[in-house]
């Protein structure tokens, strides 16, 4: 599993702070929720492709989304 660390200044800890209850948590809801979100759109372009062309779905979404990578249906933001 990966780890992602954040650097922020004092500042803005301080106004992390005022804004969330538990800064933490609320950095880990934000990146796992744009996760989820990235996964259900990624999925869906699978499932459309896969509908199109007659191609079996993997089974479970760790697996489909490493199809849709291997099909070339979806590349990394930085490629």
């Amino acid at each position: 599993m990966a780890e992602i660390k954040v650097t922020v200044s004092d500042t803005q800890v301080k106004c992390l702070e005022y804004a969330a209850y538990s800064v933490q948590d609320w950095c880990d809801n934000a990146i796992h929720n744009r996760a989820r979100i990235a996964q259900e759109e990624i999925i869906a372009k699978l499932v459309a492709h896969c509908n199109a062309n007659d191609v079996a779905i993997a089974t479970g979404a760790d697996a489909q989304v490493t199809q849709a990578y291997t099909l070339k249906l979806v590349d990394t933001a930085t490629e």
